[in-house]
């Protein structure tokens, strides 16, 4: 070690004559301070970006459409008084037509199975004259009518064609009638234009025998004249989308509705519905206010969420809908197939069950297949309409009423004709392609074997959607069907249900955590 160097270290101050010792306490120290400083400051910036995060989020929940429970009835009319039908007469009835009724309250109200019991409800004379058309009440309609016009909130589960319409229909014009009330009062809710227009051509009868108002709402077509007759309506019947849509620029007022229906309400309240029903649902009276909704199947999935909407709902089933069952009137075949051979087979089946007066509905699973089909079925010299969602609605409403009238007696559709569609003497349905659920193929269906009529549906089947052959087994085996063993051979096993949307494809992924970055070599 050199002399300078030896010197360096033994030195105790530097040239200003600070202490080295003290000055490297300092510096120390200032460090210190600098991370402490540097520590508070992150601090105090994630705080800030918390409390930013919480407020936002406290701001989107309060912006969130909640539901309101409404009260309950305030009249109760002493029906029982009024239907004037023996215990032993309404025990039978219970059981022939195997309705089931849970209430709460247990009310214990008797049904209305003649059309004299409803006379002393003093229904609208000009009510009871459109209904003379038809022999008596059906039995959602026996069922529900009493519990309606007691003011009750209802859950009707029934299978297709069996009167829901008129069900819900007759207490609600009766309703706007005793109200005397020219305002808008009483909205049903349906998932599809074809059902929303069906439901409307049914109650508008009504109406305009008792000098009502009445507009259908639906997308697909210019606003202008539903802007308009909305104003002088009564009783509205709409699609979610654009009512939705006349709510948020202001040109429909839904304060005064205090009877709301929602037709097919297992599908209203699944995924792609659930929020446009919240902010229906939020826009109409929050008390006072009789909830309605009416299905053919009744999943698990949504009756927690529909109780959140209605108080002390009367559930009314005819047959056994809590398991999802067929219409036992429907001979159904299910026929395992090659995908290649499935359009070679359609042409021998059409040829097959083609009748001068029987209507024939096809059903496949996707817009551009239902396109293909139209085209090749054309090609081979059948007359045949499609109905499926690349068409404007002028063409959905003309293959729709053309089909109806028998003027062509083979319709191609997707699923937007499964639901509700009340299409007279379908005597065939053909599933050309099986549909991504099971609760969809019961829909489908349930078009023929409407109002107590037989029908046919023949089901082609292949290994593509084996996954639900084991729900399809069980709704065959719950109709009383016979079991083919070519389906069999897949296995009963079912696929858990675990998303509305999705269903059995559904996979649960946390979404928490990041991707990891994979790098090459």
């Amino acid at each position: 070690m050199s002399d300078i160097e030896l010197k360096d270290k033994k030195r105790k101050y530097d040239d200003n004559g600070e202490s080295l010792k003290k000055k490297s306490k300092k510096d120390k120290k200032e460090k210190k301070d600098k991370k402490e400083k540097k520590e508070k400051k992150d601090k105090k910036e994630k705080k800030e970006k918390k409390d930013k995060k919480e407020k936002k989020e406290k701001k989107e929940k309060k912006e969130e459409p909640t539901i309101t429970p409404v009260s309950a009835p305030t009249v109760t009319k002493k029906i029982n008084e009024v239907v004037k039908i023996t215990q032993e007469e309404v025990d039978k009835f219970l059981k022939d037509n195997e309705v089931t009724i849970e209430n709460a309250e247990k009310l214990n109200i008797k049904p209305i199975i003649n059309f004299d019991c409803l006379k002393n409800f003093n229904i609208d004379s000009k009510i009871l004259k459109s209904l003379s058309k038809f022999n008596k009440p059906s039995p959602i309609q026996a069922s529900a009518w009493p519990y309606l016009l007691n003011g009750n909130d209802i859950v009707g589960v029934a299978e297709t064609g069996s009167g829901k319409t008129l069900g819900f229909g007759v207490p609600a014009i009766q309703h706007i009638v005793e109200s005397g009330s020219k305002n808008l009062q009483v909205l049903v809710v349906s998932p599809t234009r074809e059902l929303a227009t069906q439901i409307f051509d049914n109650l508008k009868e009504l109406t305009d025998s008792i000098g009502l108002h009445c507009v259908c709402v639906y997308g697909g077509v210019p606003k202008d004249q539903q802007r308009k007759d909305v104003l002088k309506s009564q009783l509205v019947v709409a699609t979610p989308g654009r009512l939705v849509d006349l709510i948020n620029e202001g040109s429909i007022s839904l304060k005064n509705v205090d009877y709301l229906v929602l037709d097919e309400a297992d599908r209203m309240l699944e995924k792609g519905f659930e929020e446009d029903i919240k902010l229906i649902i939020k826009s109409v009276k929050d008390h006072d206010r009789q909830t309605l909704m009416f299905t053919a199947t009744w999943p698990k999935e949504v009756r927690e969420l529909a109780n959140g909407f209605m108080n002390s709902p009367i559930k009314v089933s005819i047959g056994n809908r809590d398991e999802l069952t067929a219409n036992k009137r429907i001979k159904q075949i299910v026929e395992v197939i090659d995908p290649y051979d499935k359009e070679k087979r359609l042409i021998q089946l059409l040829n097959q069950y083609q009748n001068k007066n029987d209507r024939i509905l096809i059903f496949a699973l996707y817009k551009k297949e239902a396109s293909r089909i139209e085209r090749t079925l054309k090609y081979k010299g059948f007359e045949v309409v499609a109905l499926h969602g690349d068409l404007t609605q002028i063409q959905r409403q003309q293959a729709l009423e053309s089909f109806k009238k028998g003027e062509c007696n083979i319709l191609l559709a997707t699923d937007v004709a499964a639901r509700g569609l009340d299409i007279p003497d379908v005597k065939v349905v053909i599933n050309l392609t099986f549909p991504l659920t099971i609760e969809d193929y019961v829909h489908r269906i349930g078009r023929t074997g409407r109002a107590g009529k037989t029908g046919i549906a023949h089901t082609l089947f292949t290994e593509h959607e084996k996954h639900l052959a084991g729900s399809l087994m069980n709704v065959l085996r719950g109709a009383d069907q016979e079991v083919p063993e070519e389906l069999m051979k897949f296995g009963s096993h079912t696929k858990k249900k675990e998303h509305s949307a999705y269903g059995a494809f559904f996979k649960n992924v946390d979404m928490s955590k990041k991707a990891k970055k994979i790098t090459f070599d």
